[in-house]
């Protein structure tokens, strides 16, 4: 019985040191804004992997030299309460859910109307918000287990506490992935549009936050019809976008 107690003692010291761990990075943040995230080195290690090289754009910028329109952007794109939730945005979940167990139930119709032809699994939607994306991609791993998920509930509410919002979008802009090595705000108005990130027109900002869903895939498909017409939606918000 004294070896198990010291076996959950040990676990749970190690639990709570490795919150404290997370939250000395994260107010270090507050401050200093990180060289790479847990997702752009895993991304790195794929590469060298696969080719032998890394090819790795990234030019961090402040937030006031981001554009406006890509700020506007991205909020209507991923994530339209940013402002005023609190890291996690519960109608947005109850939403997905929704949507999941509707497209879920007419995946099994088809199925039972045609049981000898292939059917297509549904796609799953997240309600994940602009901080829940951060956490994920900032200090865990990829991998899809309902422990890294609550680690990311757990890191999400400690980046909305010790960060500001302005601060939190600011490092999301400067680390998310606009294509293949090409991550950052900066790198991607590079990249697509041979301008700076503070120059961004509100239709090439809204090109560029319909890309981050699927920023590989989309970048090899640039005349895309969904593309295009997503982008008119999103332009069309931008608008009414509140900015931290």
């Amino acid at each position: 019985m004294k070896a198990v107690l010291r076996w959950l003692g040990l676990v749970v010291f190690a639990l709570v040191a490795l919150q404290l761990f997370f939250v000395v990075r994260i107010a270090a943040m507050a401050a200093i804004d990180p060289e790479s995230t847990s997702f752009q080195r895993s991304e790195a290690w794929t590469q060298v992997a696969s080719t032998g090289r890394v090819r790795w754009r990234q030019q961090w910028v402040p937030y006031t030299d981001i554009s406006d329109n890509l700020k506007r952007a991205v909020i209507a794109a991923e994530d339209d309460s940013f402002v005023t939730h609190d890291g996690v945005d519960w109608n947005a979940i109850e939403k997905a859910w929704e949507r999941n167990a509707k497209a879920e139930a007419q995946a099994s119709k088809s199925q039972a109307r045609a049981p000898d032809r292939p059917v297509r699994a549904p796609k799953i939607r997240g309600g994940s918000t602009i901080t829940q994306q951060l956490a994920k991609n900032l200090l865990l791993s990829g991998e899809r287990t309902l422990l890294r998920k609550g680690q990311e509930f757990v890191l999400t509410l400690l980046l909305e506490q010790l960060l500001s919002k302005q601060r939190i979008l600011e490092i999301y802009l400067n680390s998310v992935e606009w294509g293949e090595g090409v991550f950052g705000a900066e790198a991607a108005a590079q990249h697509y549009f041979r301008k700076s990130a503070s120059r961004l027109s509100a239709t090439e900002a809204a090109r560029l936050a319909v890309m981050l869903p699927a920023p590989k895939r989309f970048e090899k498909t640039p005349g895309s019809a969904y593309l295009a017409g997503r982008t008119r939606s999103i332009a069309g918000r931008m608008g009414s976008t509140e900015l931290p």
